[in-house]
């Protein structure tokens, strides 16, 4: 059915509010977002848009709404910028500006000789100030507050946050003089000897220590290693978590724990019992996280039944105070979800509001749970310093680089206790494209732009503030989403292509994701694969962003683009992800799964005939360097990539493991759920068998990769 047009007002009020009412999509072809998709947006938004009376109205209150503040509710700007403040009162009233900075110390805010016509707002007459900050202001988080002569309009606040953002987030040294190649894996596919039925930090660290010294890695790159659900079912996908701000303590290395050497010999011998059922499960075919976390969750309680003194015990006390009330409220979540089970929308009502006073008589009575969830945190965050440690030390210039998730999951900790940061009605996806031609629906809620800023952008901070610490880099998946989102209204019947674009401040988002980043001396990775304007690709090179190439993806004028060409603020790798490892891609692996799982809007023959086209060129391409001879094999075609890879300006460049070990299975197939096995799926060998970490990290082809990576 062909979608209904909006009227003209629709429109306004549509772009008034930053959602888009047409886009081109991955063909080229313009499209005009219907009726039905913009009033559902808006109503996500907060916005009534449910007749055209309500549109005009929501028009006129969106044109007077900055009038009904004293402040705006968040100012960013960029170090050595002097941006106008514009400050509302009622007219006649006079108003003064101070600075409060994150020292303690304060400025005062000269105002600009501006006049502008009072407005009429509720009844009464409110007129505009000017100011003009200063342009020495330092880097960091502060407050502009307001004093007046009067009481504030109706619905300010005399305080506005304030953050100061680095004009460009500069390269960390060993990057400015060369670039670097590294190692990037699912950890938890690295599963080995010690594992308790899934990769975890301690394997994290031997992995680091092993491609510092027998390869020269100069980083790691993992996938996210946010917080999953504390019970079973446990997501599966890492880019679908409870919260990106805290960890999933299915990571932690038990015999890491200083308090287990404590236990009294009854404990120890049940947790070598648990170790000794966990370990069973490396040799299964599939991950199971549910039963590897049992294994550990009753492990853990008797570890934490021993309790903590001295300097250990001060050291929780310390990070408890660091990370304040979101630890708590997230540590209570898992307590509850722990008591009531999941989903939290169906726990008693009086539990559904974390302010509410069921929720603190809860967490006082279940005291010493809610304890344990904020020292497993605690754990992890020593765990993760360890590895980050170990990594540095063995050779590393950066170490280890995180992953950023895009959402979360809807029904998990933050849809609870960041709910009023979130919009509803709506999911995160993508638009249709060539790779995955019935759109993506990704099931998180999105950042509600406006009261993401009402809320000083903290929640943003404090999630790239946990992701950065003891890290030497983050990368962020789909960094596009900070510019704009796609919005999928929910409802039978709608799918992705249903959706439409929503904006966000850019600008306050990159801005602050570089601030923390600068001041963790970490590099930010920014995955802007897909449809992405060219405006946005130029404002994260402005920003000191890296983007990402991957040689699948890399075309010029339908031939593969010369690594000459390739950007030089990138990391550039062979795959990615949500591809086939590299044999499996040249075996065709996804067009054979899309075939199967039904995901493909053409005949397979056709598909199948195109993607050989491609791969030919490829070919052809590697033959004509002299990297590769015309008859050679799938191993030989690989280190012929990688050598592509190797002659690329990248300043970061990437092997993966899966290829290191030939590995042919798809790790994940956007747009499945359960027809696929997504992120199931240990390391296998090129017959498909499961290998351990160990047999790894003995494989020659490593040496052979990043050899010709680094353009040796």
């Amino acid at each position: 059915m062909t979608p209904v047009a909006p009227s003209d007002t629709l429109v306004a009020l549509a772009r008034a509010h930053g959602v888009a009412t047409d886009f081109h999509d991955w063909k080229g072809t313009h499209t005009v977002i219907g009726d039905a998709s913009l009033r559902t947006v808006l109503a996500a938004l907060g916005v009534d848009a449910s007749s055209e009376e309500a549109v005009a109205a929501s028009l006129a209150d969106a044109e007077n709404r900055p009038w009904r503040r004293t402040l705006p509710a968040t100012v960013v700007c960029r170090e050595g910028w002097t941006p106008w403040v514009h400050a509302h009162v009622p007219d006649g009233g006079a108003i003064t500006l101070t600075v409060e900075l994150e020292d303690g110390s304060s400025r005062e805010v000269q105002q600009v000789d501006r006049w502008v016509h009072p407005r009429e707002i509720d009844g009464r007459l409110i007129g505009e100030a000017t100011f003009e900050l200063p342009g020495d202001l330092p880097l960091g988080w502060h407050r502009i507050v307001a004093h007046l002569d009067q009481p504030a309009v109706t619905e300010g606040t005399a305080v506005s946050t304030l953050v100061v953002t680095p004009g460009r987030l500069e390269l960390p040294e060993v990057l400015r003089h060369g670039g670097a190649t590294g190692l990037m894996t699912q950890i938890y596919q690295a599963r080995s000897a010690t594992s308790w039925g899934i990769g975890d930090l301690g394997d994290l660290a031997d992995l680091a220590s092993w491609a510092a010294g027998d390869v020269g890695a100069e980083f790691v790159l993992i996938n996210p290693l946010h917080a999953a659900e504390p019970v079973a079912p446990m997501e599966e996908s890492p880019y679908l978590p409870t919260t990106r701000r805290f960890v999933n303590p299915i990571y932690l290395r038990i015999e890491g724990i200083p308090e287990l050497v404590q236990l009294g010999a009854p404990a120890r011998s049940k947790i070598e019992e648990l170790a000794a059922t966990a370990r069973a499960l490396n040799a299964a075919d599939t991950i199971d996280r549910d039963a590897a976390w049992a294994a550990k969750r009753e492990a853990l309680g008797l570890i934490h039944a021993v309790g903590l003194d001295g300097r250990r015990a001060r050291d929780f006390d310390r990070y408890r105070e660091l990370e304040g009330e979101g630890l708590a409220t997230f540590a209570t979540w898992c307590a509850l979800a722990e008591r009531h089970g999941l989903p939290w929308t169906e726990w008693p009502s009086e539990y559904h509001d974390p302010s509410s006073p069921a929720v603190a008589e809860f967490a006082a009575s279940q005291e010493d749970l809610v304890n344990f969830h904020m020292w497993l945190q605690w754990l992890l965050d020593r765990q993760l310093g360890e590895v980050q440690r170990e990594a540095k030390s063995a050779g590393m210039s950066l170490g280890i680089v995180h992953d950023l998730a895009v959402g979360v999951h809807p029904e998990g900790a933050d849809s609870w206790g960041l709910a009023d940061a979130l919009a509803k009605g709506v999911t995160v996806g993508a638009p249709p494209d060539q790779f995955n031609q019935l759109g993506q629906n990704w099931s998180q809620p999105p950042w509600h732009p406006e009261r993401l800023a009402e809320l000083g952008y903290a929640p943003f901070r404090d999630m790239v503030r946990t992701v950065l610490r003891d890290s030497g880099g983050v990368r962020v998946d789909h960094v596009i989403g900070l510019f704009r989102l796609w919005w999928i209204p929910e409802g039978e019947g709608l799918t992705p292509a249903d959706g439409t674009y929503v904006t966000y401040d850019h600008e306050a988002l990159i801005g602050i994701l570089c601030l923390e980043a600068q001041r963790a001396g970490a590099v930010v990775i920014g995955e802007d694969l897909g449809v992405v304007p060219a405006i946005a690709r130029d404002y994260l090179l402005e920003r000191g962003v890296l983007g990402t190439s991957i040689m699948w993806f890399e075309n010029t004028d339908d031939q593969p683009t010369p690594p000459e060409n390739y950007r030089e603020l990138c990391l550039s790798s062979v795959t990615t992800h949500d591809l086939p490892p590299t044999a499996g891609f040249l075996a065709l692996e996804h067009v054979a799964i899309r075939e199967r799982l039904g995901l493909l809007t053409r005949p397979v023959e056709e598909e199948r005939a195109h993607e050989e086209q491609s791969l030919a060129k490829v070919r052809d391409a590697l033959v004509a360097r002299g990297w590769l001879e015309p008859a050679a094999g799938n191993p030989s075609v690989i280190e012929a990539m990688h050598r592509w890879l190797g002659h690329t300006p990248s300043v970061l460049r990437a092997v993966a493991l899966a290829d290191v070990v030939g590995d042919r299975r798809a790790i994940n197939q956007p747009g499945t759920d359960d027809e696929y096995p997504n992120w199931r799926l240990p390391l296998a060998g090129p017959d498909g068998e499961p290998i351990s970490l160990e047999q790894a990290m003995q494989s020659e082809f490593a040496e052979v990769l990043f050899r010709a990576t680094a353009g040796d």
